[in-house]
């Protein structure tokens, strides 16, 4: 099944858009320091999990998993919900998340008929017009416009709001936020109070056909995962998005601590893009661990062979990704990985005034020795780019 997480955006009223979350040669790197050497170890090590820390998280969210499915299985409401299913996402179970494991995604999967897809194409493949192959009287009419052919999103991420809101009673307070479509519940344990964890509820539409022909023509994994891995991808339409990419490098990789070494690279990654947004959030407020994930990708797909991540080479391996990243925001141009005709720092989704400031703060950090890296972020909550929706204050 192809799977595409449904985002609303303002562009033109009562229209349904799918964004399609999916994401050019590495240069020579900087020459590297035994100080900036040693830093990149040492914030390497303090970036491992606590595994006791994330048993409690998984506990937390897998009882709040559980109870939402029953109680929406079982919802006299709205029958479109009863056969929701549960795909988990997000950096946590890509094994990529950093500092605390406080950050869940969870996506909704929804079944629904045949669609018909328009794509937009100013937005070069990333949103579409969806539409009912033909008309139907099953429970997705109810989410139609008056046309009843052209699937609403603003209508199931408010009647999801509803649902949600209803599951948890009175413990729930939240507003809707135009451009995003999940609601956000944040979880303060009796035992912690100081600390605060959050799980984004996202719909999604599972769709019973193939990928558009925009990213058909994008990932570039022929020579990292072949060309078989990457026609099942396609062919089979088993997912469009880069957790499911993700976790295919895990099952391929033939030594566990070779793959170790690239997420430790991504990790340290997220940690230099969440510590300038924590110094700049003004300034870098487009900037998110998307770009970032991005970036990475495209260096796995060019740095393909193991004797290239080897243990002993954490900071060159490193010091490759990050220069490689800073020329992409020098150049302008970061290609989305599954859509290569979409550039994810082209205006106006990244302005150019957050670009050349981006460019500048990399450029620093590369020049000073990556101070970012010396103090341990403290506040990974601030760095969202949604604002958060609502609030949970205890799980029944």
């Amino acid at each position: 099944m192809l799977l595409f997480e449904l985002l609303f955006v303002s562009i033109e009223k009562h229209y349904t858009y799918l964004y399609l979350f999916c994401y050019h040669k590495v240069g020579d790197d900087s020459s590297i320091s035994p100080e900036l050497d040693r830093l990149i170890r040492q914030r390497g090590r303090d970036l491992r999990l606590r595994k006791l820390d994330q048993q409690n998280a998984v506990k937390i969210v897998n009882h709040l998993i559980d109870s939402l499915l029953e109680f929406l299985k079982n919802n006299d409401d709205q029958p479109f919900f009863r056969e929701v299913s549960v795909l988990t996402s997000g950096s946590y179970y890509e094994m990529v998340k950093i500092n605390k494991p406080n950050e869940f995604d969870i996506m909704l999967k929804l079944k629904v008929p045949r669609l018909v897809l328009s794509e937009l194409e100013k937005y070069q493949g990333l949103f579409y017009k969806i539409n009912l192959f033909k008309a139907t009287r099953t429970e997705i009419q109810h989410f139609l416009l008056e046309d009843e052919r052209t699937v609403s999103a603003t209508k199931i991420k408010a009647e999801m709001h509803r649902l949600v809101r209803k599951f948890i009673n009175n413990h729930f307070q939240g507003a809707n936020l135009i451009n995003s479509p999940a609601v956000t519940l944040e979880f303060k344990p009796k035992e912690k109070v100081d600390d605060v964890m959050s799980v984004d509820i996202v719909p999604t539409l599972e769709v019973p056909q193939g990928w558009p022909q925009a990213a058909r023509e994008g990932l570039n994994i022929d020579k990292w995962l072949g060309k078989k891995c990457r026609r099942q991808f396609v062919s089979k339409a088993d997912g469009i998005f880069e957790v499911l990419v993700f976790r295919e490098i895990i099952s391929r990789c033939p030594l566990h601590f070779l793959f170790f070494l690239r997420k430790l690279c991504m990790r340290l990654l997220k940690c230099v893009i969440e510590g300038l947004k924590q110094q700049y959030p003004k300034e870098l407020e487009p900037l998110c661990s998307y770009h970032g994930k991005t970036a990475f990708f495209h260096v796995l797909s060019d740095r393909v062979q193991d004797s290239l991540w080897s243990p002993g080479q954490l900071s060159v391996s490193f010091m490759k990704l990050f220069g490689y990243f800073e020329r992409c925001a020098l150049n302008g141009s970061l290609p989305h990985f599954f859509v290569r005709e979409h550039n994810l720092f082209s205006p106006p989704a990244f302005p150019k005034r957050a670009l050349v400031f981006l460019t500048n703060a990399l450029k620093e950090q590369r020049e000073l020795g990556l101070p970012v890296l010396k103090k341990k972020n403290s506040s990974p909550f601030s760095l969202r780019i949604h604002s958060v929706l609502a609030f949970l204050k205890k799980i029944k």
